[in-house]
């Protein structure tokens, strides 16, 4: 299987465009008459073939003369014949392609032939991406048209005046209708199509879009759960700020359990599926009973907010505080919400069994960035004195500390502070900031696919960007969450925000420069140390990091343990052979049997009642002797 198509898919898509071609070669075949069959003495073929074996042994005395003439001549022969030979190619293409009389010379026409010549390359290859050097054949092949189809207009209409003015004359009388024939013609084109497996096999008629024809993947998490058969449901929730984040879902309504993934930095919810069933971390949960929730933080180009015509500079100004202090808690109280009214009514008598206002146990699983918000939101709330409503916390691979990185990350870090000031003001953010540049990179990404050797070169030099870090760069490229509508930023004071934990070596609040800046934000002249802070965790902690990790080296996920142990944290720490993306990007089982064992300690809350419930009557008993 190559890109989510079945060999067996991509056979049966194929079969249609090899029967054409198979009836071409038939056709031409039977024009070409007995050629096929060897001639017989008395038929014309052999008379004509012994009258031309006698012309050529009566004109061999002329041979060598003709020869020599035509090698001298040969240029002036090979000029004028380019022009010859692509009229006639042109004329029998389109003396073949339509009944003679049913041509008609309008400029129309002329349109309508090329759009649908070009619709029909597109077509024949649905069934996956092109990249920019297949662009480039179909525009080559596409312009070779018009050029030659404009010619023998050309050349039609001066050789015919009568048919010029007719056209002239059908052209003015038709130009409301003929506006009206090109507008479908390049917005909405119907083309017949059946799919296997209906119980009606009848062509429907499929409407294709401008947009289509560029051929870029466009897929979101929710395509990629309900075409692998999985219930979807998308939840829009706003933050305190005003950012609209979107909070989507594998539903089990009826679920007391459920489990929470949050990705990192230039990440989004696709990561979490982007290996299919077998080998993605939200569907393995949700085959183990659980509801599944798929955050996603703030930080897309198409700038989701309350404000409608917010600006980019207004947008773009947060750090990784607002990820761990607004957008995690306005979507785990929105599941809370959500969780509450719905045991509320499949399970009516839980409120009498119990005080409790959580009736489900939730668990988080966080990636890279995704690691450090959620460590941010479970101690600030812990300080604030609030519930975070969590009952287990898979980090893999958490920032927070990044003190020991590669000298690619260091020298970032020496250049981006001293400038930081100065690059606030013009650049907001961190992303590709144009719909044909997105486009383009869509593209390139599948060709780095479709020919190995460039992929592997740009696998090379990206690795050696961030750091030697073997991830799969370019598969990462190619996943249709960077599309030519959308795709995650990095915002300028997040990515500042990191270089200020670098410096510092410590896992801290951002800082805002001045003591009197962090006063009125925290309270303190200095940020919020939050590793110091460990001791407000009060719930079991896995860590998870990547021995081939570049990015987020093992020594720092330790760092991490190191503190939650002297805080007395409930934490254990694994290491597996991976690099950054592998937790996300790739399809390991150890680490899926891994991530589900640590998930199935988290005791059910049915189950939980229950023992709690027996231990009470226990106690009653134990009262009364």
């Amino acid at each position: 299987m190559e890109n989510g198509v079945s060999s067996f898919n991509k056979f049966i898509h194929e079969l249609p465009m090899d029967s054409d071609t198979s009836s071409m070669d038939y056709s031409s075949t039977e024009e070409d008459g007995d050629g096929m069959y060897p001639p017989t003495p008395s038929s014309q073929c052999s008379r004509m073939s012994r009258a031309s074996t006698f012309s050529r042994n009566r004109g061999h005395s002329t041979g060598w003369t003709i020869f020599l003439f035509s090698w001298i001549l040969f240029p002036l022969r090979f000029l004028l014949g380019i022009p010859i030979r692509f009229f006639r190619l042109f004329y029998i293409r389109r003396s073949t392609a339509s009944p003679r009389g049913s041509h008609q010379n309008s400029p129309l026409h002329t349109f309508k032939k090329i759009h649908s010549l070009r619709d029909h390359v597109i077509h024949r290859t649905t069934d996956r991406r092109r990249g920019v050097i297949e662009d480039l054949h179909l525009a080559i092949e596409v312009f070779i048209e018009v050029i030659f189809d404009f010619f023998h207009k050309a050349a039609h209409f001066l050789l015919s005046p009568s048919e010029v003015l007719k056209a002239i004359c059908r052209w003015f009388l038709s130009w409301t209708s003929g506006n009206e024939d090109i507008h479908g013609g390049v917005s909405d084109t119907s083309i017949p199509a059946a799919t296997l497996g209906e119980d009606d096999p009848a062509p429907t008629e499929t409407k294709t879009t401008l947009h289509n024809s560029l051929n870029t993947d466009a897929r979101t998490c929710q395509d990629v759960i309900t075409e692998l058969g999985y219930p979807y449901e998308a939840i829009h929730v706003i933050t305190s700020d005003g950012y609209v984040l979107l909070l989507e879902r594998i539903p089990r309504r009826d679920s007391r359990k459920a489990v929470y993934l949050q990705h990192g930095i230039l990440d989004s919810s696709m990561g979490w599926v982007s290996n299919g069933v077998v080998g993605s971390p939200a569907f393995a949960a949700y085959d183990q009973g659980y509801d599944v929730f798929l955050g996603n933080l703030r930080g897309l180009v198409s700038r989701e907010h309350i404000e409608k015509e917010i600006s980019s500079q207004k947008y773009w100004r947060y750090s990784i505080n607002e990820h761990g202090t607004e957008d995690i808690p306005a979507m785990i109280e929105k599941i809370h919400q959500v969780k509450s009214a719905e045991l509320k009514i499949s399970q009516p008598d839980l409120e009498e069994e119990t005080n409790d206002d959580q009736h489900y146990k939730l668990c988080a699983i966080s990636h890279s960035l995704g690691g450090a918000a959620m460590l941010m939101y479970v101690i600030t709330s812990r300080i604030e004195e609030k519930s975070h409503r969590l009952s287990r916390l898979i980090l893999m691979s958490p920032a927070g500390f990044h003190h020991d990185s590669s000298l690619v990350f260091t020298a970032f870090e020496y250049m981006f502070l001293p400038l930081a000031p100065i690059l606030a003001c013009f650049v907001p953010a961190f992303y590709i900031p144009t719909r044909f540049f997105r486009m383009l990179l869509n593209k390139l990404a599948r060709d780095f696919h479709n020919y190995p050797a460039v992929g592997g070169l740009v696998q090379t030099l990206m690795s050696y960007v961030v750091g030697g870090d073997s991830s799969n760069w370019v598969g990462v490229i190619g996943l249709p969450h960077y599309n030519m509508n959308d795709m995650p930023g990095v915002s300028f004071y997040v990515a500042h925000h990191l270089a200020q934990m670098k410096r510092a070596r410590r896992f801290r609040m951002y800082d805002y420069g001045s003591a009197s800046a962090n006063m009125d934000a925290y309270g303190f002249p200095e940020p919020l140390d939050l590793g110091e802070n460990y001791g407000f965790i009060d719930i079991p902690v896995d860590l998870v990091a990547g021995k081939k990790d570049n990015v987020i080296r093992p020594s720092m996920v330790r760092k991490h343990y190191k503190l939650m142990k002297e805080a007395c944290v409930e934490v254990s720490y694994t290491e597996f052979e991976y690099a950054h993306l592998d937790f996300t990007f790739s399809h390991h089982e150890e680490l899926l049997a891994y991530v589900m064992s640590r998930l199935l300690l988290v005791e059910p809350a049915q189950k939980q009642l229950r023992n709690e419930k027996s231990l009470r009557l226990k106690r009653k008993g134990q009262t009364k002797f």
